[in-house]
């Protein structure tokens, strides 16, 4: 038996996905819509042998688009063949703007879409000073009304029931004289089953689930009547607009309330043109030291957990390459996934906090004037803060803005924010070419080490700035803006965000993580001919005098250096000459591609130098020492001189080089062309700016 489709209507920030929550009990499932990166959240339940599905469409403020979400609710709800066209719709309202609510209700249901109409948050009737006439308002717009509050579950099973009813099919918007004909034509043309679909037809500025055919059809109609979709959208929505103003004097009225409520007394703070700046900082400084600093411990423990379970599982299974491959690839890579769990859970606990309580409206408010030159929204302030602990979670973040081309702007610049994971890079290479001396009272290896940071926001806004310019947005965005009511958050709606979030990427992005940390692991752990096959033996009769220790470092660099890896390390060195590198270093840029951390492993092993900690001063230094003395063969110069360490400091400060980032990027997405042009993109800064570098030091 099919499942009779209900779909969740309503503006933003009026309760309905809690409503879903509630109506659904984590018998949910979270996607895409095909084709686009807007989020689809499906659930079902079933009552007396009935099943319903249930869709959470997204918020919107009628079905006149001004955004790609937007888009999404008329074309689910003007498609009567879409997948997820519903048997009845919910329209959800509250009480700070029912007018706006139910003129979305009489658009929907002028559709010929058996529709309820749900008032949510009664417990805020009080507080705005309504008053209601329940019983009017029932006969006013033909159909049952519900009063919930989905925070307690109160109205929870009277919706419920409501979902058996059959509602009444009436219209409320009658089309003007002046375009009767052209509807009548329009209708005649598509075979639609009333005026008023047809009326969209001619109302809307792309029907995108219609024919390219059919779409020349109903352009040649708007041509002979002289329609423009625009003026009929005003044309209706002034009409409904006076005629609610007119009709619901009688139904609903608003008392003032003459006492400053607990919201406007938190807001002379929180969006105070110095203050409302002040409490933002001092949130995100919280936020990122959540996000940097708990998450470490609990990193540690997941990398500590995977190290030991690698380690049972080498001692236990028998020598051999399914072994190898097991130890090597296998497990580090599902630890490679699963290690970016807690930064991910706890930057989504924080956004999904300021969320329930309506305080990210008022991070909207504050940043947007900033951030709108660039092409960003209020919204982008939160991936590209996070983007400073890492790139993975911070991208993830953006599904929270509804305009597609700014979630796409935002994803696309956050990589360059620098992360937590090019800190080690910076501290090795900064010691190894920057002087330890003093600057007007300033350590100068710590003002590099704030300009790093610095160029990472410069490229981030600028590269923005150039996007933006590129870029093509299919609607315009406003910032059109209701702040909610502060309230205590719904903890199960934010327990279920957080998991969404967090299994959609291990899920999602970590499927591209494990495979490209296989192949990394194949390219490092094999090699052609003799040199790779033999490379102990060869050391061997080099060195006879090594230690045991040294011996296998000695090999593993040996190894390295023969490897497929090295292979490619020595094929693009060329490519990399320019920039100041070598080979060696080539090798450090392919397998940070795995992680930017892994750059300092890899050179450890390239120099024979085994295991080093960076945080360990003997390691630290040890590292140092060996790289200090290392001697570029191209220029029979140091490896790393200030030229070459300005240069491979910037080429880290633009390049995407995480593959972690990468996979995200697609997942959020949708798309390897964007993903592509990312990665080609950043590719090209780092190189510009690392070529210039060197030849302007060297």
């Amino acid at each position: 038996m099919n499942p009779y489709k209900i779909a969740l209507i309503g503006n933003p920030n009026v309760g309905k996905t809690s409503l879903f929550n509630k109506l659904t009990n984590l018998r949910q499932k979270v996607g895409n819509y095909p084709g686009v990166t807007v989020e689809k959240r499906e659930g079902t339940f079933e009552r007396e042998g009935k099943k319903f599905l249930i869709t959470d469409l997204p918020g919107t403020y009628s079905i006149f688009p001004n955004s790609l979400d937007e888009e999404i609710v008329y074309r689910v709800l003007g498609d009567t063949s879409h997948p997820n066209h519903p048997d009845l719709a919910v329209v959800v309202g509250e009480p700070s703007n029912l007018k706006r609510s139910i003129l979305l209700y009489q658009q929907v249901k002028d559709l010929g879409i058996p529709a309820i109409f749900v008032i949510n948050m009664v417990d805020e009737f009080l507080s705005k000073g309504l008053e209601l006439d329940v019983k009017k308002l029932e006969a006013y717009l033909d159909t049952s009304i519900v009063m919930t509050n989905a925070r307690t579950s109160e109205g929870i099973e009277e919706l419920i029931h409501h979902f058996k009813i059959d509602q009444k099919q009436t219209v409320s918007y009658a089309i003007p004289a002046a375009y009767q004909l052209a509807v009548q034509e329009v209708k005649s043309a598509f075979v639609l089953p009333n005026d008023y679909r047809a009326w969209q037809y001619l109302a809307q500025k792309n029907v995108s689930f219609i024919t390219d055919e059919q779409q020349t059809t109903l352009q040649e109609i708007q041509k002979k009547h002289q329609l423009i979709p625009r003026r009929l959208q005003v044309k209706e929505t002034v009409d409904r607009n006076a005629q609610l103003d007119n009709d619901l004097n009688a139904i609903v009225s608003y008392n003032l309330v003459d006492k400053e409520t607990l919201t406007e007394k938190i807001d002379k703070i929180l969006i105070h043109p110095v203050w409302g700046y002040v409490t933002f900082f001092l949130v995100l400084l919280v936020m990122f030291q959540a996000v940097y600093t708990w998450a470490e411990s609990l990193m540690g423990i997941v990398e500590d957990g995977f190290n030991s379970f690698n380690e049972l599982v080498l001692s236990v299974l028998p020598e051999g390459p399914i072994t190898e491959l097991i130890g090597g690839a296998v497990i580090p890579g599902i630890a490679g996934i699963v290690v970016f769990v807690p930064q991910i859970a706890i930057l989504f606990l924080f956004i999904s906090l300021m969320e329930e309580t309506g305080y990210m409206s008022r991070v909207v408010y504050l940043m947007d004037r900033w951030l709108k030159p660039f092409g960003l929204s209020g919204k982008s302030v939160v991936p590209l803060i996070s983007g400073v602990a890492c790139a993975v979670p911070a991208i993830m973040s953006a599904r929270n803005i509804e305009n597609a081309k700014e979630r796409l702007l935002t994803i696309l610049v956050t990589p360059f924010m620098t992360c937590a994971a090019r800190l080690p890079i910076y501290l090795v290479i900064i010691a190894l070419v920057i002087p330890d001396e003093k600057f007007l009272g300033f350590n100068i290896q710590g003002l590099v080490l704030f300009a790093m940071y610095l160029l990472g926001i410069i490229g981030a806004v600028g590269s923005a700035f150039i996007l933006n310019l590129v870029i093509k947005a299919k609607h315009k965005s406003y910032l059109i803006l209701e702040m909610p009511t502060y309230k205590l958050p719904d903890w199960k709606n934010v327990g279920i965000n957080v998991w969404e979030k967090t299994m959609g990427f291990l899920i999602g992005a970590g499927k591209i993580i494990f495979a490209i940390s296989i192949i990394l692991w194949v390219l490092g752990s094999f090699g052609p001919g003799n040199h790779y096959s033999e490379a102990e033996a060869i050391v061997q009769t080099n060195n006879p005098n090594l230690s045991e220790d040294d011996l296998a470092n000695e090999v593993a660099s040996y190894k390295l250096e023969h490897s497929y890896l090295g292979k490619i390390g020595s094929v693009i060195e060329p490519l990399v000459e320019p920039l100041g590198y070598d080979w060696k270093i080539g090798i450090g840029l392919i397998s940070s591609f795995a992680a930017r951390e892994v750059f300092v492993g890899t050179m450890s092993t390239v120099y024979s130098l085994g295991e080093v900690d960076v945080d360990d001063e003997n390691d630290k230094t040890l590292l140092l020492d060996r790289m200090r003395s290392e001697i570029n063969q191209n220029t029979g110069q140091p490896a790393y001189n200030l030229a070459s360490g300005v240069s491979l400091l910037l080429f880290y400060a633009f390049a995407m080089q995480c593959m972690s980032t990468i996979a995200i990027v697609k997942k959020e997405t949708g798309s390897w062309k964007w993903t592509l042009i990312q990665a080609g993109m950043m590719t090209a800064v780092a190189y510009i700016a690392a070529f210039a570098a060197y030849h302007l030091l060297k």
